[in-house]
């Protein structure tokens, strides 16, 4: 039986400013760990800002979102506007500021927040496809405010949990490790770091999202 091919968007390298490293890898290994393999895709473009992350401070450099991601690929990442949902199966976005900052306007906007045109693309794509997008963290949010709809976590947040549903979405509270599983729009998201959580717990959603998302794959 032919592998599944899972679609991954990376939103830079590093949880403050670019994708959260321990969600995407997580992520990563739990697509091989099932059976299945990935693609990375990131936009090209400019990250909004670079932090220093040990003391949470904007540095004075410039970076590119696509490059940063490498760091995570191993090189082995293409541009997001090159990609095609009839190549793949699936789609994941692990979360980190960088959705926040990068993918979308969340971090500014908050529900009335803007999403990056290819990432846009991408999530509508797969979901007129019919095929399942899973997203961890605070990446729930931009499948919200792209679709208008879901049964989506982010765990515990208030805040945030309102800002889904003014986006048109439904919250469904969750705690470490746990999943939302949307059956019928194929939307599977976990909460990671909106919670305080360990490592092995980032990992455990990371899996059960996976095994959800790849369940869900005719």
């Amino acid at each position: 039986m032919q592998k599944k091919n899972i679609a991954v968007i990376l939103a830079g390298c590093g949880h403050q400013d670019g994708a959260e490293i321990h969600e995407a890898t997580m992520t990563l290994w739990a697509v091989h760990k099932n059976g299945a393999d990935f693609q990375c895709f990131a936009p090209d473009i400019k990250q909004h800002h670079v932090l220093n992350h040990i003391t949470g401070q904007e540095m004075n450099e410039k970076r590119n979102v696509l490059i940063e991601s490498s760091r995570i690929a191993r090189g082995k990442i293409a541009a997001l506007a090159t990609f095609n949902p009839d190549a793949y199966d699936a789609l994941i976005l692990p979360g980190g500021f960088g959705a926040a900052k990068n993918l979308s306007s969340y971090a500014f906007d908050g529900a009335n927040c803007t999403v990056n045109p290819d990432v846009a693309n991408a999530i509508k794509g797969m979901h007129k496809c019919g095929k399942p997008i899973g997203a961890l963290c605070i990446a729930p949010v931009i499948v919200a405010k792209v679709l208008g709809k879901g049964n989506l976590t982010i765990g515990q947040d208030a805040g945030t949990a309102e800002n889904i549903t003014a986006m048109g979405a439904a919250h469904h509270p969750t705690m470490q490790g746990e999943i939302a599983v949307d059956a019928e729009n194929k939307i599977v998201t976990t909460p990671c770091y909106m919670l305080e959580s360990r490592i092995d717990q980032i990992g455990e959603g990371a899996d059960k999202l996976v095994q959800a998302i790849l369940g869900m794959i005719p």
